[in-house]
């Protein structure tokens, strides 16, 4: 297992050889009973190998208490591992051959569901999130220093909301269409001062007598 990993995201995700699974078994009842039957065997690791001797699967509870599932390529190489920690945080991610991680997924207690995309650096790219209200975005971040530069989310009300920062992660530029279906338009300096709006102004109505 990479110790060096960090795992800031939690997973949401089961992968389809979980549904293959089911549908197996739901195809094969006496094979499922024939497991049933079977004795309960306990151990804190489990290892696969191929015919080779290399190891391309583990099974294995940490001292952290972390349920882990990794799997290696021909090579060696830890490319995706599933984990589920002793609060409920399930991961899932996939790495690349020099162990960069690339593509987490993830639920978290809460909830926030969460995708990650990584570059070639390390820093993550762009992001898919949906928080405990609701409220989706999606993020782009400046491959040279991993600040946000690109935001586009849907509040709870289902308004909609377009977000440009600068290289500092100063936001500078919005673009939203309020509740009521009213589109607006600000920009801002670096300190975060309004320099120009374009709201649309709201229909004029005529005096009471």
């Amino acid at each position: 297992m990479n110790k060096g990993k960090n795992w800031g995201y939690a997973m949401l995700a089961l992968g389809g050889g979980f549904l293959g699974g089911l549908v197996a078994t739901q195809l094969a009842p006496a094979v499922a009973d024939a497991a049933h039957a079977a004795h309960t065997i306990k151990a804190e690791q489990f290892e696969l190998v191929d015919k080779a001797g290399t190891r391309r699967a583990a099974l294995e509870v940490t001292p952290n208490e972390m349920a882990d599932l990794l799997l290696y390529d021909g090579d060696g190489h830890d490319r995706a591992e599933l984990r589920v920690s002793r609060d409920g945080i399930a991961t899932m991610g996939f790495y690349d051959d020099k162990g960069a991680r690339r593509v987490l997924v993830g639920e978290a207690p809460g909830p926030t569901n969460g995708i990650a995309v990584f570059g070639s650096k390390g820093r993550v790219q762009a992001s898919l999130t949906v928080n405990a209200n609701d409220e989706g975005s999606v993020t782009l971040y400046d491959p040279n220093t991993g600040r946000a530069r690109v935001g586009l989310g849907v509040a709870t009300t289902g308004a909609p909301a377009l977000a440009l920062f600068d290289e500092k992660g100063n936001d500078r530029a919005e673009l939203h269409v309020g509740a009521t279906g009213k589109p607006g338009l600000a920009l801002a300096d670096e300190a975060g001062k309004s320099i120009a709006g374009m709201p649309e102004k709201e229909p004029e109505t005529s005096a009471q007598p």
